[in-house]
């Protein structure tokens, strides 16, 4: 008999990917017994529209220099490489088309992301395809999303806390842009990638 394959999915903007990401998804391979974590990063990512997103490759080039060192990780193209918005549903119901029963998907966010799920593109054909696995900082509680209009059910959710999610892509872009310490925060070679690339802000190298 197959065993079926348990798949953790990880999707996010990673601009930059930093030691919180990393740190949350061994947390959920090792907690939740994932056979792997497939790291997502968005293409054109549609809540992201208020402020400017570094380009897909750069963030998708990021997260496979973070990640390289560790074989249960992986990066996917496959958000990177579809045209027009990023919908995570679209992922995942592809995915599931990929893998049909042969596998159970995880997909890992943070809290605050669970408590908008039942708001995003198709939320009840979401919560039907995947467990959700809401990374919380030590102390935070996590209230159940309730059912909405267009779902019969409550989407399954697991808590995970993870200590390192203090860190923040956007407190990186503005330690960038001042200049400010980076070490300790996100790999060196990412940070190395931000400096040589003149990414948020950062002269380019002569």
């Amino acid at each position: 008999m197959r065993k079926t394959l348990r798949l953790g999915v990880m999707g996010g903007t990673f601009d930059p990917v930093h030691y919180g990401h990393l740190v949350t998804a061994e947390e959920a391979l090792v907690q939740f017994n994932l056979d792997r974590v497939v790291f997502m990063p968005t293409g054109r990512p549609v809540r992201k529209t208020h402020r400017h997103v570094s380009s897909s490759e750069d963030r998708y080039l990021m997260t496979v220099i973070a990640t390289a060192s560790n074989p249960d990780f992986e990066v996917s193209r496959m958000e990177v490489d579809r045209p027009g918005d990023t919908y995570t549903v679209d992922t995942m119901t592809a995915l599931r088309d990929t893998y049909g029963g042969r596998a159970e998907l995880f997909f890992i966010t943070g809290a605050d992301a669970v408590r908008e799920i039942l708001t995003w593109k198709d939320a009840a054909r979401f919560a039907g395809l995947c467990t959700f696995i809401a990374a919380t900082r030590p102390g935070f509680e996590l209230d159940s999303p309730a059912a909405g209009p267009e779902s019969e059910a409550r989407p399954a959710v697991e808590t995970m806390e993870v200590p390192a999610l203090a860190i923040s892509s956007s407190d990186i872009q503005l330690r960038v842009r001042e200049r400010r310490p980076l070490r300790y925060l996100l790999p060196e070679a990412v940070a190395s990638y931000i400096h040589k690339n003149g990414l948020y802000g950062e002269p380019l190298a002569g």
